[in-house]
């Protein structure tokens, strides 16, 4: 079985600038169009593994479309969940 070395992770930078493009974009973009239109250079490698945790921290969806930001923050969700946890305080 051949195991591939990996050469470089995403700082959190980089997993930062691709979670923001992601997010602006109104329909499913391909990899290829991610690292042709990112701010700075990033390698397929390290754009992979980015992905991967953006997609299993349920921000993104990676299907054969391409990738979709599928995360909504619910902002009155979050004030409510946070006055909730203040009254236990």
């Amino acid at each position: 079985m051949f195991q591939q070395k990996l050469i470089h992770y995403p700082n959190l930078k980089t997993v930062i600038m691709i979670e923001s493009f992601l997010e602006k974009q109104k329909k499913p973009v391909s990899k290829n169009y991610l690292l042709e239109r990112l701010p700075r250079k990033v390698m397929r490698q390290t754009l992979n593994i980015a992905l991967e945790y953006l997609e299993l921290s349920g921000k993104i969806y990676v299907s054969k479309n391409g990738v979709e930001w599928t995360f909504d923050e619910n902002k009155r969700l979050k004030t409510t969940l946070r006055k909730a946890a203040e009254q236990f305080i």
